[in-house]
């Protein structure tokens, strides 16, 4: 496949994929989506790469979910592929199915979808100008998935509830204390230890680090069911009233009224 939002390039035995839409803060779209699960296999099942890195393209945003412009008017993201109409939970599952372990290297903004991606990461390294967050229910969306469930295996059930109800934004050291960033450097020191970690991965057995990530996603692998099942509402929630409020707030930067009635 060619590639139009990514960027993918291998050396010393990483593959990195960068996302590449830096004019949206590298949110993704369905062909962003089908364009990773390809980087994603490609990468994963090639026998001479140890490790892969996701990123995004510039200073100012890691990811920060999806494409707002790509919804239709029944509030989803309506004509491509996937239960939602782009495939973003087959972007999860091939990040958890690869035997490779996934690093995120976090610059700026990883919010939303970007977020979610930041925490399905096998390891998570950021730059101090990270900020993390999430911001579904201020505009009528939800990963109901490995978003929700599979972060609070991560940071703990009290601060994922925080993390979706209040979608505040959380420094890098921040993330770092609750467990969703392994460690945090400053910003011009990010690519070099990204590089020092990934020379570590490379190092070891490859079979013996897939026995050990096969092994890790089996003790959450029932949110996969739960989420397939939780995108299907959502599916049938991005056509109500309510989350259609949720989009219209955001285009037309204004607070969402989610109680007014019609």
């Amino acid at each position: 496949m060619d590639y139009e939002d990514l960027l993918y390039e291998v050396r010393d035995h990483v593959a990195t994929i960068t996302l590449n839409r830096p004019e949206v803060l590298n949110a993704f779209r369905g062909q962003t989506c089908t364009e990773l699960v390809d980087a994603l296999g490609r990468a994963g099942y090639d026998r001479d790469i140890g490790a892969i890195v996701l990123t995004g393209s510039g200073e100012r945003a890691f990811c920060t979910g999806g494409d707002q412009s790509g919804h239709d008017e029944g509030g989803g993201y309506g004509g491509g592929r996937g239960t939602l109409g782009m495939p973003i939970d087959e972007v999860h599952t091939m990040m958890r199915d690869v035997p490779k372990p996934v690093v995120a290297k976090v610059r700026g903004y990883a919010i939303g979808g970007g977020n979610v991606l930041a925490t399905i990461c096998d390891l998570t390294l950021a730059a101090e100008s990270a900020i993390f967050g999430q911001v579904g229910p201020k505009m009528g969306s939800v990963d109901p998935g490995f978003g929700t469930a599979y972060l609070s295996r991560v940071i703990g059930e009290k601060k994922a509830r925080e993390f979706w109800f209040l979608c505040r934004r959380y420094s890098a050291q921040e993330a770092c204390e609750m467990g969703l960033v392994n460690q945090v450097v400053p910003d011009d020191e990010l690519d070099a230890e990204v590089d020092r970690w990934c020379a570590e991965l490379v190092e070891r057995s490859p079979t013996a680090i897939a026995l050990a990530k096969r092994s890790f996603n089996a003790d959450s692998e029932a949110i996969r069911g739960i989420g397939s099942l939780g995108f299907q509402a959502v599916a049938l929630y991005y056509g109500t009233e309510e989350s259609k409020e949720g989009g219209a707030a955001l285009r037309e930067k204004r607070p969402p009224r989610f109680r007014e009635k019609s």
